[in-house]
């Protein structure tokens, strides 16, 4: 099958991992049995190699996918002038230890006939590995020495490739499940087992769901945002991962392909700040209690590590996997993350800004973990002025990052007011002339005159400098920030897509080729405009940007020059960014000022 477009998928997980749909109804990406774990479906990085698993009709029809609301069920539709059919495919939300692992399909005809095509051809570890195929009446088996699959059916299955005709209202059900010790655990009545799941799943996404305390404009792509971010999160840790995919490309063609199944701190702080603002307190727990585990490690780079595995533990080294041709040509394709080596300062501020919401808006900060906070602080205060690799992770020598200081200068900050709060003990002296320090540097040096500039005494523009309000550094109508506003908008933005900053500028990242804009500016920007009070803009801006999310509402982490979707799918930092824009600027046309 050729390669479809990135934005052609939907995504159903478990809490635990993740599948990516396609919308003729092949899933050609899973990673079994977490997100970091090798993949048995990853056709989207090869599409001769790398195994899927299609269930369609026959001959080709017009596709449509949709959601089952307020869920992760997603459905699947096949229209011909034959007849109409559709696939379910969702993943059993596990309750318990003894639950189930598995991917559930099911095909149903809705009216006339449909002769529909099952292939399922996984391709173990990143298809590295082959496998054996045992097929038993309804059941295949695929297996080698370190991993086994079954897939159990209402249907005979003759081998890896099967025809099948469905009637009016008739189906057949498919459960593709984990069998490390090669027994299946799917009951003999297969269609009365998925029909369980899903009634199930569907009601413990709706239970979520209705949690939501967001009642305002845009409702369905926050909901959809919200649900998309909860999907990424790994539910036995609580860590969140960036994306569940690894490798697709931020240009086609190019080098820019990273593995994003891992947790960042900055992305699950950001993530926490959003699901806390709908209401998800439960989630930003979780995440706290995985963070509180790593209070006793250090780092080379300082106290907290830029991303870890999704089980805490750190090893992330970079590889490549030469013998996958990677997403149209787009090579290498990489696992792990070598940013994890990196130094960004900015994790701190972003770290501790969530923990300050959290101690407002959650549960008070218990005494462990405020000396944890006190421990980041201090270390913040001897190291501030070090150059780091910052926010966007450039591959080249550290630098004296404009935001990176801006965060240093929110972790004080945010500290000193839960301290000033709760009476908690700190040397507030020295904390606060260090964030005074930090502030003046920033106000000296990050600002040339014009705008707020990406390093510290130099000319480039970063997209970054539009969260400044937003972080309480600046407010959104002192002439500094209202001058960069404009700066960025003439120099970095077109049709409402905002780049993070030209590469091809004296400030490059260090990697050749270009890139497609990064969606979570454009929200930013959102932000930043609407509390600036020129709210007509602002939600014009936003109602374009919604116009760039896929059929489903998901978004990737990059647009191209053609609108289309770049980089790893779904990407939570995008989703998190809709969620803030959206709650700031329905909040400001509610009170609005002149526009």
């Amino acid at each position: 099958m050729p390669y479809r477009n990135i934005d052609s998928y939907g995504v159903i997980g478990d809490l635990h991992t993740a599948a990516l749909v396609s919308s003729d109804g092949s899933i050609d990406w899973c990673c079994l049995p977490r997100f970091d774990s090798p993949s048995v479906f990853a056709a989207i990085l090869d599409d001769k190699k790398g195994g899927f698993f299609r269930i369609a009709p026959a001959k080709e029809d017009r596709c449509k996918q949709m959601y089952l609301p307020d869920t992760n069920v997603l459905v699947t539709r096949f229209l011909s002038e034959d007849g109409v059919g559709e696939v379910i495919d969702f993943m059993p939300w596990q309750t318990g230890p003894s639950s189930t692992q598995a991917i559930i399909r099911i095909a149903r005809c809705i009216r006339g006939s449909v002769d529909f095509q099952m292939e399922c051809l996984p391709a173990f570890n990143y298809a590295r590995d082959s496998h054996e195929v045992d097929a038993d009446g309804c059941r295949l088996t695929f297996r080698n020495p370190a991993q086994s699959l079954t897939l159990s059916s209402t249907m005979a299955l003759t081998g890896v490739r099967c025809n099948f005709t469905l009637k009016q209202n008739e189906k057949h059900s498919f459960v593709l499940e984990m069998t490390p010790d090669g027994e299946s655990q799917t009951p003999s009545d297969v269609d009365a087992f998925t029909q369980n799941c899903l009634h199930q799943t569907l009601a413990n996404w709706r239970k979520w769901a209705a949690k939501c305390t967001y009642k305002g404009r845009w409702r369905e792509m926050v909901m959809r945002s919200a649900l998309t971010l909860k999907l990424l999160i790994y539910e036995p840790t609580g860590a969140i991962v960036a994306a569940p995919t690894c490798s697709l490309p931020e240009a086609i063609g190019g080098v820019r392909n990273w593995d994003y199944r891992y947790t960042w701190i900055r992305d699950s702080a950001f993530t926490i700040f959003a699901l806390l603002k709908l209401g998800y307190k439960h989630e930003a727990s979780r995440f706290i209690e995985w963070l509180q585990q790593r209070a006793s490690e250090t780092q080379d780079t300082g106290p907290l590590q830029v991303l870890y595995r999704i089980d805490g533990s750190a090893a992330l080294t970079e590889t490549t996997l030469d013998h996958l041709e990677g997403y149209c040509g787009s090579s290498p394709v990489r696992l792990g993350n070598e940013a994890r080596n990196q130094l960004q300062l900015d994790i701190y501020g972003e770290l501790i800004d969530a923990l300050y919401l959290y101690n407002t808006h959650g549960d008070p900060l218990t005494y462990d973990l405020w000396k944890y906070i006190l421990k980041l602080v201090y270390w913040v205060c001897d190291n501030w002025e070090r150059p780091d690799s910052s926010i966007w992770e450039v591959r080249k020598a550290a630098e004296q990052y404009t935001y990176s200081k801006v965060q240093c200068w929110v972790a004080l900050d945010r500290a000193l007011r839960m301290a000033l709060k709760r009476n908690l003990p700190m040397d507030m002296s020295r904390v606060r002339r260090v964030s005074q320090e930090i502030y003046e540097r920033v106000m000296n040096e990050g600002w040339n005159g014009e705008s707020f500039v990406q390093v510290l005494g130099g000319n480039e523009l970063d997209a970054t400098s539009l969260l400044f309000p937003m972080l309480q550094f600046i407010t959104p109508h002192d002439h500094r920030m209202t001058a960069t506003t404009e700066k960025i908008l003439e120099n970095l933005v077109a049709d409402s897509l905002v780049h993070r900053y030209k590469p091809s500028g004296t400030k490059a990242d260090g990697l050749p080729g270009s890139e497609g804009t990064f969606s979570a500016c454009s929200f930013w920007l959102v932000e930043t405009l609407a509390r600036s009070g020129r709210l007509t803009e602002a939600r014009f801006i936003f109602e374009k940007m919604l116009t760039y999310a896929n059929h489903l509402g998901l978004y990737a982490e990059e647009i191209g020059l053609a609108g289309q979707a770049l980089g790893n799918f779904p990407q939570a930092f995008t989703h998190l960014g809709l969620i803030t824009a959206a709650l700031t600027l329905n909040e400001e046309l509610d009170h609005p000022i002149d526009d």
